[in-house]
């Protein structure tokens, strides 16, 4: 049988395929796709997402692209124990499901915008600066909410959905410079999962040679260049 294969780059929605395969401890060839080469638009790539973005599975002859449906799909096969997930149709699963799809279409749009005119436009625009940032900490306040009154997103277990809220979550106070200290609970959460092997893994899966600390000092260039810029937001 063909062994199961990742195509993913260390991007927020990248690790959460990778943290997920390594919570599971599941045995997975590793297919590096820098996507600053565009790599991922070529047809071969295509074909395994029509999308052409990054992360993608093949298990065998199956093909999964998405990073939910990844997420979704490694726990359906390969969690039996429900050591991140719980069971289909429990109560618990429908709170999973909803904490991933909030972060599918909530965190990681909002967060990618605010990302792009603070960091990557080639214009300035403090008008859609402040209102991502803004919509970002709002999302932030949801998830510290919920954990004011739960350890984890969907009850008392880390589940994929703690992984996928996390993953964007983590790259907020380099990328953006949003203090975690305002929300208490969600900082105490971000520790905790910050320190469990498997994600300590599978952050840097595939590795590059980029450090955390070279990457801050990427983000603060990256910042200090739009700031430089003359804002185009109508007067």
């Amino acid at each position: 049988m063909a062994p199961l294969t990742l195509y993913s780059w260390p991007t927020p929605n990248g690790i959460k395929a990778s943290i997920t395969l390594e919570e599971l401890g599941l045995q997975y060839k590793m297919e590096p796709m820098n996507i600053s080469t565009n790599v991922q638009k070529e047809d071969w790539f295509l074909k395994i997402n029509p999308n052409g973005r990054i992360p993608a599975i093949v298990d065998g002859e199956q093909r999964v692209f998405e990073s939910g449906a990844v997420m979704l799909y490694l726990t359906d096969k390969y969690d039996p124990e429900r050591k991140i997930s719980y069971a289909p149709g429990s109560p618990e699963y429908v709170e999973e499901l909803s904490w991933l799809m909030f972060q599918i279409g909530g965190l990681g749009p909002m967060m990618g915008q605010a990302e792009h005119f603070r960091l990557f436009t080639n214009t300035r625009s403090d008008y859609a600066i402040k209102r991502y940032i803004d919509e970002t900490k709002r999302l932030y306040s949801v998830l510290a909410s919920r954990l004011q009154e739960s350890p984890y997103l969907a009850g008392s277990k880390y589940t994929i959905a703690d992984i996928a809220n996390y993953a964007w979550v983590q790259i907020g106070p380099a990328a953006l410079e949003i203090d975690l200290a305002e929300w208490p609970a969600l900082r105490r959460w971000v520790e905790d999962i910050k320190s469990r092997e498997a994600v300590k893994k599978g952050i840097v899966i595939p590795k590059t040679d980029t450090t955390p600390e070279e990457m801050a000092e990427r983000f603060k260039a990256a910042r200090a260049r739009i700031d430089a810029l003359g804002n185009t937001d109508i007067q």
